[in-house]
């Protein structure tokens, strides 16, 4: 059976809400935030909740239109730079200070779904790390760099445990993060969107911007059918490029990924898994995944350059959905939906400022939602108090990703660690 023609499960489950009308005429404004995505929205709020008035926040379609409301819905700390590698760069002290901005992140998601009652179907019970090979030391060195160095303890499952919680032979044993979550990415962004306009943020879908302009001391944004006048602009548009700014679209490559979400499984679901938490794989080509309360299975995995159709991305992840449970076989796939993603050439954030008004905050690499509610606090801060917060990503800047060419750097990138991962999975036998 074909998927579903609803763009996503998210979509087709999403709470309805009043429309955000569309900027009409011209207006003035202290900040205007340019995309309705998490990084946008909780800048937004972020604002809103220091008492920052006059705040407008654009977006081209509906807010989560893009990565915010079709990824897997995972929310934990880190970057897409691994832990090792942001320890090499920085330095201990400045690196455990990068990353506890994101495991205080995951908290204040928690707060905010708590204190706005957002309906997003968030299932507190972590996040599992999953071995595809048979030697632990990946997991090993893992777990004990982030006790070390970050502060963070991540609990062993060995193989029996892990296979008592996640019924597949495929794996071998595991990490299990406790501080961690997940939930409906759609409806959170949404609830995020309705609870900046309650404190006076003012939101217009359907205006997409199409020219940004220094105009004397403030910024002049012209939709089709309006403008703003401000004095602050931040741009958050991920992968679904503004088109405003060159040197700031020309520092993220758009990448997709693909998700899709089986029919009801019922006991099936029974037969798989024996945890709420969700899941992902120790491959860097990995499968991530987890239960969703209408007892469905939610599957996402892969990374290209090419944005592929749904009926192209159930066939892909049926097979790998296969390959760890066989016992799903003939399952019937209801949603298949891709979506892209922005990263940068030093797979970290993009958060800085021109010194004249002008922000950005992007490149989250598909490890956004604890990250773009840091982003939006650092912005948030920076804009209302002066605070310099936003700094300690100074030395992630705006490096060109020299697109196109950049494209086929990324994808032979993939191939060839997908390759190394298939290699290491036949020698092991």
């Amino acid at each position: 059976m074909h998927p579903s023609s609803a763009p996503s499960y998210y979509r087709a489950t999403a709470h309805a809400y009043p429309a955000f009308a569309p900027l009409q005429g011209r207006r003035e404004a202290r900040v205007a935030i340019v995309g309705g995505g998490y990084a946008g929205l909780n800048t937004a709020l972020g604002l809103a909740e220091r008492g920052v008035k006059d705040v407008v926040l654009l977006e081209r379609e509906q807010v989560g239109f893009g990565a915010s409301g079709r990824n897997g819905g995972f929310v934990f700390g880190g970057y897409s730079l691994g832990e090792r590698a942001l320890l090499d760069q920085l330095g201990p002290e400045r690196a455990r200070t990068l990353f506890a901005l994101t495991t205080s992140a995951v908290h204040r998601i928690r707060d905010r779904v708590a204190r706005y009652a957002i309906s997003c179907d968030a299932v507190d019970e972590g996040v599992i790390w999953a071995n595809w090979f048979r030697d632990p030391g990946v997991l090993r060195q893992r777990q004990q760099l982030l006790a070390a160095q970050y502060g963070v303890e991540w609990e062993w499952l060995a193989q029996q445990e892990l296979r008592e919680r996640v019924r597949s032979e495929r794996y071998f044993d595991g990490l299990y993060e406790r501080d961690a979550l997940h939930l409906h990415p759609l409806n959170y962004a949404i609830g995020l969107a309705q609870a900046a306009a309650a404190q006076g943020v003012t939101i217009h879908e359907e205006s997409g911007v199409r020219r940004l302009v220094r105009d004397g001391l403030r910024w002049r944004i012209a939709t089709a059918q309006g403008e703003v006048l401000a004095d602050q602009v931040v741009l958050s548009c991920g992968g679904y490029l503004s088109g405003l700014h060159k040197t700031i679209d020309r520092a993220i490559l758009p990448i997709a990924t693909y998700v899709m979400v089986t029919e009801p499984l019922g006991d099936r679901l029974d037969d798989c898994l024996h945890t709420r938490a969700a899941i992902y794989d120790s491959r860097f080509a990995f499968d991530y995944y987890r239960p969703l309360p209408d007892r469905r299975l939610l599957w996402g995995g892969r990374i290209s350059v090419l944005n592929r159709s749904p009926q192209a991305v159930q066939r892909l992840l049926t097979s790998d959905l296969l390959r760890v449970f066989p016992q799903l076989e003939g399952v019937r796939i209801d949603y298949a939906w891709s979506g892209l993603m922005s990263y940068a050439r030093h797979q970290m954030p993009q958060i800085g400022s021109d010194g004249n008004g002008l922000w950005w905050a992007q490149a989250f690499g598909g490890h956004g939602v604890a990250p773009t509610c840091a982003a939006g606090e650092l912005v948030a801060a920076a804009i209302a108090e002066g605070d310099e917060g936003w700094k300690q990503f100074a030395d992630y800047g705006l490096p060109s990703t020299h697109r196109p060419g950049g494209f086929v750097a990324a994808q032979a990138t993939y191939w060839w660690h997908e390759f190394n991962d298939w290699l290491k999975t036949r020698l092991e036998g």
